[in-house]
């Protein structure tokens, strides 16, 4: 049977951020902590802005997309309970920001994002800590203040890297695969807590193609029982609550595509072939395989899977 782990990793490396890239955007995020802590200083002094890097960034599953954007989340932090709404203070931090590179900041829902053209962007989300329960709470547009847990939810992950640190590439694969799929696929966050959820049902393996195909199998089976992801810090929501049914049909029909598929490459003793067929899901960024039979192995793994059978098996 055909072995793509060549093929996975070059692939795993052009969707990866560039040293290049990944200096520029430090560069670009403490200077745009210079002007947010400057702007508070000259025109609210009440309020000090502190900054925590978090979402993918941290995670270490940050992806470039197929038109080569990648982003970074740095959280605006306050440690007083704010006297003004929470979409004032976001909107006194897109003025800090705005200027600074040639599109104007957007004020989204739940940040500000400073764009730098067909590079990279940066969103500023902001919290404020409560004093009385020492919870984080976050900014949303329109809105009151909402509970949230940034930092939970980088712990959380960084406790799933811990059980298997194979599963950071698989989540970059998925997030790779939804970029290259769009039409409202799901978010980073919820395919990295839907592959890390598997993690106490299979033992992932060292051939990324693998481990790929049994975690979308056991994602697969976990939605077809209950269409839920649940956010595994507060607030606690489901990712999937605003779904409709079509969309919901549209994202259980594209993943049923993408298993049926990486069981066929699984199962395909030319490279080539395998690698035309894992293209269909992850872009031409794949590269091509060799035009030539080969054998493995693994082959009882690849055809059925490796379940968790006892929580020591790695060991």
């Amino acid at each position: 049977m055909a072995d793509c782990q060549n093929l996975f990793r070059s692939y795993l490396a052009k969707i990866s951020i560039d040293s290049e890239k990944e200096k520029k955007m430090k560069t670009s995020r403490d200077k745009l902590r210079d002007r947010i802590r400057d702007w508070f200083k000259k025109n609210q002094p009440d309020y000090k802005p502190c900054f925590y890097v978090q979402g993918s960034t941290k995670m270490k599953s940050v992806i470039k997309t197929k038109d080569d954007i990648c982003d970074l989340d740095d959280g605006v932090y306050f440690f007083q309970t704010p006297t003004h709404e929470p979409e004032t203070l976001q909107d006194w931090v897109r003025q800090a920001v705005d200027g600074y590179t040639s599109k104007p900041a957007q004020h989204r829902k739940k940040c500000i994002r400073t764009i730098f053209a067909g590079d990279y962007e940066i969103d500023h989300p902001v919290y404020y800590k409560d004093v009385d329960t020492d919870e984080y709470q976050i900014a949303i547009k329109g809105e009151d203040w909402r509970d949230d847990d940034p930092k939970g939810m980088i712990s959380w992950f960084i406790k799933k890297k811990k059980q298997d640190t194979r599963i950071v590439n698989a989540v970059m694969y998925l997030k790779a695969w939804c970029d290259f799929k769009r039409h409202k696929m799901p978010s980073g966050l919820t395919m990295t807590i839907l592959a890390s959820n598997t993690l106490d049902k299979i033992v992932l393996n060292d051939r990324d193609d693998i481990t790929l195909r049994d975690i979308l199998s056991e994602i697969k089976k976990t939605l077809d029982s209950e269409f839920k992801c649940i956010v595994p810090v507060k607030p606690g929501d489901d990712l999937f609550e605003d779904y409709d049914q079509t969309r919901e049909d549209n994202f259980k029909t594209a993943l049923k595509e993408f298993l049926d598929d990486a069981n066929k490459a699984l199962r395909e003793e030319n490279q080539f072939k395998a690698s035309k067929l894992w293209q269909k899901h992850l872009g031409d960024r794949f590269p091509d395989g060799a035009d030539k039979k080969q054998e493995s192995a693994l082959k009882t793994t690849i055809v059925t899977g490796a379940a968790r059978s006892n929580p020591w098996c790695n060991d």
